[in-house]
């Protein structure tokens, strides 16, 4: 169970404040699969990152019972001047695995081949994300943490890339944000938008995409 308690977070541009999170109190059940809506700039992304402790809130609490992965393709928290190699040893020293098996999983999942010892800086944003997946997926998570894109690579790079996640989605649970609904769909057995700085959760997925649908309209 990872559970939101008067959170809020806002931002400070030199147009004015971005509220994100306006003392925002929810819970993402265990077991299930959660896709967070929300239209461009809503602050998805940020959400993402304060639920996985990758951002602070500005204030409030989030309670985590698990496991919680970072961000599946976030590559903010990887050492850039390290190589592939060096930061999967790092991430399995941090959550406890062997250095081996995550070392080996990585390497042969992202098929980075002789640039899996060249340093992160050294990449493309595409061998960044692709890096970044592997390694997620050499860990088992209580809880899969994804922003936006699910695929990364070549059409059979991403088939194969979706089968491990099938897996994984098996055993664990799931938020994902996304501002499509085809993969909200496809991913997700429940879900939360959200909007003007609140996040409501819907226990039928139907009902919040014909919520999030109007919301749309009243957009533009």
């Amino acid at each position: 169970m990872i559970r939101l308690i008067n959170v809020s977070k806002r931002y400070y541009t030199s147009s004015g404040t971005k509220t994100v999170l306006d003392n925002v109190s929810c819970e993402f059940p265990k077991g299930r699969s959660v896709g967070i809506l929300g239209m461009n700039g809503a602050g998805k992304s940020t959400l993402i990152r304060i639920i996985g402790d990758a951002e602070p809130a500005d204030s409030g609490r989030i309670d985590r019972l698990g496991n919680v992965s970072w961000p599946l393709g976030y590559t903010g928290g990887f050492q850039t001047n390290l190589t592939a190699r060096e930061n999967a040893r790092f991430v399995a020293r941090i959550y406890g695995y062997t250095t081996q098996y995550i070392e080996q999983f990585t390497e042969e999942f992202s098929e980075l081949g002789e640039y899996f010892d060249v340093p992160l800086r050294n990449y493309s944003a595409g061998m960044r994300g692709r890096f970044a997946f592997s390694v997620s997926l050499a860990c088992n998570f209580d809880y899969y943490l994804v922003d936006e894109a699910l695929e990364t690579g070549d059409a059979r790079y991403k088939e194969k890339f979706r089968r491990a996640f099938e897996e994984r989605k098996a055993e664990a649970s799931v938020i994902l944000v996304s501002h499509n609904e085809q993969t909200i769909r496809r991913n997700c057995d429940m879900a939360a938008i959200l909007y003007d700085g609140q996040l409501v959760m819907y226990t039928d997925l139907r009902e919040a995409l014909e919520r999030y649908q109007y919301l749309q309209t009243l957009a533009h």
